[in-house]
């Protein structure tokens, strides 16, 4: 019998001696072919030069950001994963890639290819369009073809020299604007009261909890900011296509009776609206820009690269030096949350060490803060505001550039700055704070479910999201949330050489596009993200050659070694960031103010009242 058992056990090591021994072997040989491929793209560095009358591929991707989104190893985990994953653009690359193709000598043409667009904010679809028309100044022809337009597309496409649609087609041109859900009824039904305190009589981004529909302030603010970016954005498309003054207007409320005249077809009725110069197939265009360019035989279409490729033979000024001083660009993108936060988002903590870093590098010697949020954290956003008032302190020049929303806290943390530039669509101001505590004493009720319990003050139970609130606890909740708001104007008041009556008059928790707020005065001026650069350049009194542009360093992150393997590994897996909320298959909006709501909850569960003052503004580019 024990000569059977030692035969098992003898057979049971062998094999997991050959499976050990197997795995050994395959990660090695991972490990191997790893080393090979990075010493091989070592050894290969450099792209393969072009041929002449190639046409650069412009295809914007997915959302048009600052900075790309999730760590090296969540956008690894994500791909492993199979998670589908939202597609990004970065707006620098668009920039930096345009601009060099204009001068490049083996770039004849520029295809735009608009059809996976997906978001974009009126500062970033201004930008691009400046970019093209700069292009378009070295007299190469500039090209754009989808099946269907997009309104966000359409806009780019419009700056285009020749703009192409498929016969089946539609340009879609609808207006700004959206609809949001209110839960008021559903959460009285429910048996759940949101208390709300709030400094700001437009302060709106909580009534979707305590209202069944937009309050007056919000139809009287946010219809003044729709109409004027409405107003500029159907301009610059009737400039760029020539078109009669408020002729895209027109064509929406005729819409009907002209889609019957032409039977419905919406392709036939772009091209006789003359929003598009032609109608081609795929093989058509394909065609044409084969004629405008040259046939690449080897894949039997235009000889083409596209905008990654081209990021090869893109060179920039270099990166700053002790004997070459430059500009440190901070990118502060997306939600403002306390302590830590990844790549495309703000964190108070993490955000104001970059900062720290930049400040304390000899080479850096002004700072150009990029800011594309809509608030979150006020407590954060005095974190960050501070890191840069101390910079400003050391002697280095601060300038806050306004991407496509800068309101709330993302106004806040832009508030200790040498100077303020915004565009002319920036989504700003939201000057007001705001709270909320829900409460579900009702729903308790309902369920015939009861609590009880001992404390040794009415404070350590003044919050119990099951029992109701105590006014003296709503009170308190009050006083720090005007304490928070006076302080907001206070600062702004000082950054803005006014005073706090005078922006209080124009805060109250109202949003203002960047023209109205430099009407106003909460900014300094208009100007595109160059335009801040150069600004930095003055005030740091740094030499450029005329024609010239500065060295620009990222001040982002440092990757540790393991992150950067991760990185690269992401660069072949192309993976973007999932954020899972539990919210799947909702829509958007609801996901994104049962997001806020979440993020309230938690922090009163905590009971941070000392941080529960929330600078946001639930806006964004219509």
């Amino acid at each position: 019998m024990k000569s059977v058992f030692s035969a098992i056990g003898w057979f049971f090591s062998k094999a997991w001696w050959l499976l050990d021994g197997t795995r050994r072997a395959l990660m090695n040989l991972f490990v191997l072919l790893l080393i090979v491929v990075i010493v091989t793209a070592l050894l290969t560095r450099g792209p393969k030069p072009l041929a002449d009358k190639t046409t650069l591929v412009l295809k914007l991707d997915g959302n048009l950001v600052e900075q790309f989104s999730g760590s090296p190893r969540e956008q690894v985990m994500a791909q492993a994963q199979g998670r589908s994953t939202p597609r990004q653009t970065r707006l620098r690359d668009v920039l930096a890639v345009l601009d060099h193709a204009a001068t490049d000598d083996k770039i004849g043409a520029l295809l735009l290819d608009v059809e996976a667009l997906q978001g974009a904010g009126f500062a970033g679809l201004h930008e691009v369009a400046g970019a093209l028309q700069r292009f378009k100044k070295s007299g190469k022809p500039v090209m754009a073809y989808a099946d269907s337009y997009s309104q966000r597309g359409y806009f780019l496409a419009a700056q285009a020299g020749e703009v192409y649609l498929h016969p089946m087609g539609m340009v879609g041109l609808e207006g700004f604007g959206r609809y949001r859900t209110y839960y008021k009824d559903a959460l009285d039904r429910l048996g759940v009261t949101a208390h709300v305190v709030k400094a700001g009589t437009y302060k709106g981004a909580a009534e979707t909890y305590t209202e069944n529909g937009p309050s007056p302030a919000t139809r009287e603010s946010v219809g003044l900011v729709y109409g004027e970016l409405w107003s500029g954005f159907t301009a610059t498309i009737e400039a760029a296509r020539k078109l009669p003054a408020g002729s895209l207007v027109k064509g929406i409320e005729e819409l009907p009776q002209r889609l019957v005249a032409v039977q419905g077809d919406t392709a036939r009725l772009a091209l006789q609206d003359k929003l598009v110069d032609g109608l081609k197939t795929r093989d058509q265009m394909r065609d044409l820009l084969v004629a405008k360019g040259a046939k690449d035989e080897e894949g039997k279409s235009f000889r083409q690269v596209s905008m990654g490729q081209y990021m090869a033979y893109v060179k920039d000024a270099g990166t700053p030096t002790k004997l070459q001083p430059g500009i440190g660009v901070v990118v502060a993108e997306g939600e403002i949350s306390d302590g830590e936060a990844g790549a495309g988002r703000i964190g108070g903590d993490s955000t104001a060490r970059l900062i720290r870093k930049a400040r304390e590098d000899d080479a850096i010697k002004a700072i150009v803060l990029r800011v594309n949020s809509p608030g979150g954290s006020a407590f954060a956003s005095e974190i960050v505001r501070r890191e840069l008032e101390l910079t400003r302190a050391a002697g280095k020049p601060v300038v806050v550039s306004m991407g496509d929303v800068a309101a709330s806290g993302g106004y806040w943390i832009a508030m200790a700055s040498d100077a303020v530039i915004a565009d002319a669509g920036t989504i700003t101001g939201s000057i007001g704070v705001y709270g909320m505590l829900p409460t579900a004493e009702g729903l308790m009720d309902k369920l015939s479910l009861h609590t009880g319990g001992i404390t040794t003050t009415w404070l350590a139970g003044g919050y119990d999201a099951r029992r109701p609130l105590d006014p003296r606890l709503q009170a308190a909740l009050q006083a720090s949330i005007d304490h928070t708001y006076a302080r907001f104007t206070g600062l702004a008041a000082d950054a803005r050489k006014s005073t706090p009556e005078k922006i209080d008059a124009v805060a109250q928790g109202r949003i203002w596009t960047g023209a109205q707020a430099k009407a106003r005065g909460l900014v300094d001026r208009l100007g595109s993200f160059d335009d801040a650069l150069q600004t930095a350049v003055q005030l740091a009194k740094l030499e450029v050659k005329a024609g010239g542009k500065p060295r620009v360093v990222y001040v982002e992150r440092d990757l540790s070694r393991s992150e950067r393997l991760l990185a690269s590994l992401a660069d072949v897996m192309a993976p973007s960031l999932v954020q899972a909320l539990g919210l799947d298959g909702l829509p958007a909006p609801v996901v994104e103010e049962l997001s806020a709501l979440k993020a309230l909850s938690q922090v009163a569960a905590r009971g941070q009242w000392d941080k529960a003052a929330i600078a946001h503004c639930l806006c964004s580019a219509p």
